[in-house]
């Protein structure tokens, strides 16, 4: 499979073949095969098949859509962004997530660590110099740690799931949408208009999400000062925006330098859908590696 897409510009990666045309774009051919089917032989993201997890994912989506709300992300930013939960390294919270799995995923029904490092080193297989993406790879789901009992239990649809803006009106395009019809917010008249709370191209970050490992796990960066660059943390924060890096939709509150981080987070999707398999990582061999980046863009230990 080729995917064209605008030039990021951060440079040109390893396994990247440049078109020398006037839209200047790249082809992402470094390598990676993206499958046909998913672990349960099925599409990706399909959530409409008949399948053992559909009626449970589904289910999840009605939960998740009807207690999103604004006030609830106000409340869960003001108390999880005290970081005052934990403190622990990097790998530690990636062997917490050992008996974690993702509930609102149609894809996956392995442990969460196994999902990290296939991510990672499909990434690391494709663009050997781009050390900050294979990172990216190992940690973006690190916020799932919410699901832990030290992170208060947040019920699934708290912490997994797609994301979207709230405060303004909900996209179409956010799978199974006809259960917004019973958030509060839907008949808000301060959020249920195309702008909602906010302005054109007011920045991404300044429109609040609907609260999940992503924004946490971003939270968790920035509050401990990591070295990764501004590309790196967008990934974290965005990777379950689907409406956005699939659909398209919001881009009317996007600025500028989100228009350039989008570039890298459609990149990083294609590793973090389609890496998803039942192919085992050897995670001893590969550990030192990673505990070498840990090292280099993060403190030893983190408060979470």
């Amino acid at each position: 499979m080729t995917i064209l897409i605008d030039q990021p510009e951060l440079g040109v990666e390893a396994g990247v073949n440049k078109l020398d045309n006037a839209d200047n774009e790249l082809v992402l051919d470094g390598g990676f095969v993206v499958p046909q089917t998913n672990s349960f032989g099925h599409t990706f993201r399909d959530y409409h098949v008949e399948s053992e997890r559909q009626q449970g994912v589904e289910n999840f989506y009605r939960t998740n859509h009807i207690n999103q709300t604004s006030d609830f992300v106000k409340r869960m930013r003001t108390e999880y962004g005290k970081l005052n939960k934990m403190e622990m390294g990097i790998w530690e919270c990636c062997e917490l997530l050992n008996d974690v799995i993702d509930e609102s995923d149609p894809d996956l029904d392995e442990p969460q660590i196994e999902h990290l490092l296939q991510t990672a080193e499909a990434i690391r297989k494709d663009y050997p110099n781009e050390d900050w993406m294979h990172l990216t790879g190992l940690i973006h789901d690190l916020g799932k740690v919410l699901l832990h009992p030290g992170f208060g239990e947040l019920p699934q649809w708290a912490v997994v799931g797609d994301t979207y803006p709230v405060g303004c009106a909900f996209d179409k395009s956010i799978v199974h949408h006809k259960y917004f019809e019973e958030n509060p917010d839907y008949h808000n008249s301060d959020y249920n208009t195309k702008y909602g709370v906010y302005s054109e191209g007011c920045g991404l970050n300044n429109v609040m999400m609907s609260w999940g490992h992503d924004d946490y796990m971003y939270l968790v960066a920035k509050g401990n000062n990591t070295t990764l660059p501004p590309a790196a943390l967008f990934i974290i924060r965005y990777h379950s925006f689907y409406a956005l890096h699939k659909s398209g939709a919001y881009r009317h509150l996007m600025n500028e330098e989100d228009t350039e981080n989008l570039k890298w987070l459609q990149i990083f999707n294609k590793y973090d859908l389609y890496s998803k398999s039942k192919v085992r990582i050897d995670v001893e061999k590969v550990k030192p590696y990673y505990l070498s980046l840990i090292e280099k863009y993060f403190p030893a230990k983190l408060r979470w």
